[in-house]
């Protein structure tokens, strides 16, 4: 069940047909799950911003941090170049390594010994599964790398405990991967956002849907807190990781001020960057602006190439469609993740749609 099923609305603007990232043309999700015993619940979820090889044809793209307690490899380069250069993947944080590896072999398996690639600077994110996951046992593999790659696909995401989610928690339920998309009015281009979040943030009694403060109505007496049996402030203490996608034409800082406002729908669902959170936010245009490496000096390549700019008069419905597919994402990514049990017996309990509506109504909202 996702937000749009049960009827819930975050802002004037139309979601896609997928309601997805993969919304936007040429975007491709692939997740790989680790479920073993009692104490495996990790994974690995890539996003593929484009059908052609990014590293040769790349994409526009920006960056922002709403608190630094956290890892998005790759982003220097991401704000020197303003440009995105490699798939995206988000693990656990002690996966991060081995999946940034996995992705530069990939791509030099893909090119062929012989190619002129020498260099990648992979983009890696990562948010904490410690306490459903024994994630000191460095469970991610090259291997999985390479199936969520293969698995990659147009189409609907799965969503919830899956992937880099798998063991995740968010606003003390059971979090994960989520995603939602938005179509901005034909009158300022007809374009498409599309977010996906792996959502391992926020403090129950802060989780607001649509407006409604819900956290404070599902009491941990309605539903236990996995955290319990830690340190008070070790809850909320999470991260999150978003991904924007768009079709409009953007150019580096224009992406920039993108991720910037999907911060704004982690506010409105109750995230607040806390202290120890690592909230980092990349967007990126998939307009092919037919730019050339540009990565080593290169007398063949043009000294200018035309491009297209988005005209900022226009970008705020941009804006709003980032705020309202961020906040959807986070409800879709709590509404699919199934209650879990992991590591030492603990237990993230999923939230139910029906409670979550029988809270809003409380609220006055549904």
């Amino acid at each position: 069940m996702r937000s749009r099923e049960l009827g819930i609305s975050f802002g004037a603007a139309d979601a896609g047909p997928l309601d997805a990232i993969t919304d936007v043309a040429g975007v491709r999700v692939g997740s790989v799950t680790l479920i073993e015993g009692d104490d495996v619940r990790t994974g690995v979820t890539v996003v593929v911003p484009s059908e052609a090889d990014v590293g040769a044809e790349q994409l526009f793209a920006g960056c922002h941090t709403l608190n630094g307690n956290g890892e998005l490899t790759g982003l220097e380069w991401v704000r020197e170049s303003g440009r995105l250069t490699t798939p995206i993947a988000i693990t656990n944080t002690h996966s991060v390594g081995v999946v940034r590896d996995a992705l530069i072999a990939a791509s030099v398996r893909a090119r062929g010994a012989d190619d002129a690639l020498q260099w990648a600077l992979p983009v890696v994110g990562e948010t904490w599964d410690g306490l459903l996951n024994d994630i000191n046992g460095f469970h991610v593999r090259p291997e999985h790398v390479d199936e969520a790659l293969a698995k990659a696909s147009g189409g609907p995401v799965e969503e919830g405990a899956v992937g880099g989610g798998t063991g995740m928690i968010c606003h003390g339920f059971k979090g994960g991967i989520g995603t939602a998309s938005r179509v901005v009015s034909g009158e300022h281009g007809g374009y498409t956002v599309g977010v996906l979040v792996q959502a391992n943030h926020g403090w129950r009694e802060r989780l607001t849907v649509a407006g409604a403060p819900v956290g404070r109505v599902i009491g941990y007496d309605v539903v236990p807190d996995p955290y319990e049996d830690l340190p008070e402030t070790a809850a909320g203490a999470g991260s999150i990781i978003v991904i924007v996608a768009t079709d409009a034409p953007l150019l580096p800082h224009q992406c920039r001020r993108l991720a910037q406002r999907a911060s704004l729908g982690v506010a409105r669902t109750g995230g607040a960057g806390e202290h120890s959170s690592g909230d980092i936010l990349l967007a990126f245009s998939t307009a092919r602006q037919g730019l050339p490496p540009s990565e080593v000096a290169d007398d063949t390549e043009p000294v200018t190439v035309p491009i297209t700019m988005f005209v900022d008069s226009h970008i705020s419905p941009l804006y709003h469609a980032t705020i309202e597919a961020t906040e959807a994402a986070i409800v879709n990514a709590l509404l699919a993740a199934e209650t879990t049990t992991g590591r030492r017996g603990v237990t993230a309990y999923g939230l139910e749609p029906d409670l979550l509506l029988e809270a809003m109504g409380r609220c006055g909202a549904a």
